[in-house]
């Protein structure tokens, strides 16, 4: 039976990926601040992500660790806020890293989660591997630092991919039913000017990208996970609309966003930053996106 470790699995991602895997046949077991249990035939061991501990022998000869570890970024960009958010994502993968090290059968394949936000707002620019471009501000520099702890970590004889994921659009969880609530509601405009790029991925696709990259064993370093669609606000809002037929849709300004966003404790960067991300190291590899457009994504995970 193969091994699958996940830390931080417990989200919407995360319970995704652990069904997907099961349903494979895989042994999964999942870190978690949580109490430790057996669940629906997945294994929860508690960890705090900060030191070693029992869990650390998991690793031993698994197939595949999965960290998806990190406090949610919905929410206020207060100090403490922002402290928690980068050391929820540097810790873990450090401590990850040291507990490898110590495997006699290290893991065969270690994916760590990272974010499309690591590039810089564009609008014009599509965003590769190859060619991206950071920034320098809060998120950018989280992201960085998290890809930094995880490559420096020595694990010579573990492949790592770190993941760039862009939104992930599923069915019950996620950002997608509160916009499909709102759009309901009539309050499903363009947000801001609608300009700015939507990286999105439907989750179908971002855990068939974990299965490619776990039989390719070519792939390494740093992919981007979004679909190969180049979308705005806008047209992703209007296709939303007609998807779930709302007959008209409410814009919302920029000014009303920073309002709206203070009063639910969050931050409008989230809704108002230009993603341009495309996924050139996965079409060069030859992955065949499922639900390369988003009519054929939102039609499958709201009407089907």
């Amino acid at each position: 039976m193969k091994k699958l470790i996940i830390a931080g699995g417990s989200g919407f991602i995360g319970k995704n990926i652990s069904q997907h895997f099961k349903d494979k046949g895989y042994s999964v077991t999942v870190f978690t601040r949580g109490s430790s249990k057996i669940r629906d035939g997945v294994q929860y061991l508690c960890w705090d992500a900060k030191n070693l501990g029992p869990w650390a022998t998991e690793l031993e000869g698994a197939d595949l660790v999965i960290n998806l570890t990190g406090k949610s970024v919905d929410c206020r960009y207060t100090e403490d806020n922002k402290q928690e958010i980068l050391n929820s994502r540097v810790d873990s993968t450090k401590i990850i890293g040291k507990a490898i090290q110590k495997c006699k059968t290290p893991p065969k394949l270690w994916i760590n989660s990272s974010t499309a936000t690591i590039y810089r707002y564009s609008l014009d620019k599509a965003m590769t591997e190859d060619n991206g471009e950071f920034g320098n501000d809060f998120s950018m520099n989280v992201a960085k630092a998290w890809e930094d702890a995880f490559f420096t970590s020595s694990t010579p004889s573990t492949r790592k991919v770190a993941l760039r994921i862009s939104l992930v659009l599923g069915k019950n969880e996620g950002v997608l039913p509160v916009l499909k609530r709102l759009t309901k509601l009539g309050f499903g405009g363009k947000h801001g000017n609608g300009k700015q790029k939507f990286a999105w991925i439907h989750i179908a696709d971002l855990i068939s990208i974990i299965d490619f990259i776990e039989t390719n064993n070519d792939q390494e370093g740093s992919i981007n996970c979004t679909a190969p669609e180049s979308i705005n606000n806008r047209f992703f809002m209007r296709t939303l609309r007609h998807t779930v037929h709302a007959p008209f849709g409410i814009p919302t300004p920029k000014w009303m966003l920073v309002i709206g966003t203070f009063f639910l404790r969050t931050e409008p960067e989230l809704i108002l930053k230009s993603r341009f991300v495309q996924p050139k190291r996965l079409l060069d590899a030859g992955f065949i996106f499922k639900f390369d457009n988003v009519e054929l994504a939102l039609h499958n995970l709201i009407n089907e």
